[in-house]
């Protein structure tokens, strides 16, 4: 029988015993954690204060530098704490606490890239029409609806958490607190915390999902009809920086939440864990400013 004692912290994996090899993590992940900081927020300044980039996709690249660099700023600054300390240990508060934001900031940028999917769509299958569709007020009220989408399914897996009874074992096998995991410490029937997490996470997974490709199946047909080759070229590379981000995303969901974590695949899982978390975030500002002729003008 399980401990039914309740648990006040919960213990997280630590990502090596070796000091060596934790200072050159520590050193590693500190870089990237910079890098990405200052290649986010140089892009966010860049959309903000140049004026040729005033434009709906300049827009949405601004709120996506800033919820990377949020969402990253939610996981790293505690793992590196963790590194230099070896204290892998946090309270059940703050540990839901960083769940809900991480699930936040990750639930609110795949909401925003299908607002960018919706943007290139427009761009390329009517750009006669562009500047009515995608006017000030419409990208306005897609980023507020993009934002405030985020609550909605953290706020309801935080409240039912509530109805658990949390009690040992209390380790975590990942080096942030995630819903599934911290299902996992419960002592009490979490079937109803399952059953709600695969219909609200189907749904709104779903409707995302569609929300992001369908514009680009209307994309390819549109660009197939081109006669020229160049001007295929032309058209998909507007839309290229931005496929490229989505595809990166939903590989990196999809193994880490549909794949089981066997013994087999644990090294990998944490691995893609990492890259998802810390590695993703500074790919996408470099991806968009490798491909943007106006940003590196910037």
């Amino acid at each position: 029988m399980r401990n039914q004692t309740s648990i006040t912290s919960v213990l997280l994996m630590s990502l090596s015993d070796d000091q060596k090899t934790i200072h050159v993590l520590f050193i590693f992940f500190l870089l990237i954690y910079l890098m990405t900081v200052f290649s986010n927020f140089l892009i966010l300044l860049l959309v903000v204060t140049c004026a040729h980039l005033h434009t709906p996709m300049y827009f949405f690249l601004g709120n996506l530098a800033f919820l990377d660099m949020s969402y990253l700023s939610v996981t790293a600054p505690s793992m590196l704490s963790h590194l230099i300390t070896q204290h892998w240990s946090m309270s059940l508060s703050e540990c839901k606490a960083q769940m809900f934001f991480v699930m936040y900031f990750a639930g609110s940028e795949v909401y925003l890239l299908a607002s960018m999917s919706y943007d290139r769509y427009v761009a390329i299958c009517r750009p006669l029409h562009y500047s009515q569709v995608m006017s000030w007020r419409t990208c306005n009220h897609l980023v507020s609806l993009v934002w405030s989408s985020g609550f909605f399914a953290p706020i309801i897996y935080t409240l039912l958490l509530g109805r658990l009874t949390f009690c040992g074992p209390n380790a975590i096998q990942n080096f942030f607190c995630d819903l599934p995991h911290v299902l996992y410490l419960s002592c009490t029937d979490p079937t109803i915390n399952v059953l709600i997490l695969i219909i609200v996470g189907s749904v709104l997974s779903a409707v995302a999902f569609v929300a992001t490709f369908y514009p680009y199946v209307r994309i390819f047909r549109a660009v197939l009809r081109i006669g020229t080759s160049d001007g295929k070229s032309k058209a998909f590379s507007t839309c290229t920086s931005h496929l490229t981000v989505v595809l990166i995303y939903y590989i990196s969901i999809t193994f880490i939440y549909l794949i089981p974590e066997a013994n087999s695949l644990q090294i990998l899982n944490q691995v893609v864990s990492i890259i998802y978390t810390l590695i993703t975030p500074l790919l996408n500002p470099l991806i968009y400013s490798l491909r943007s002729k106006d940003l590196k003008a910037a």
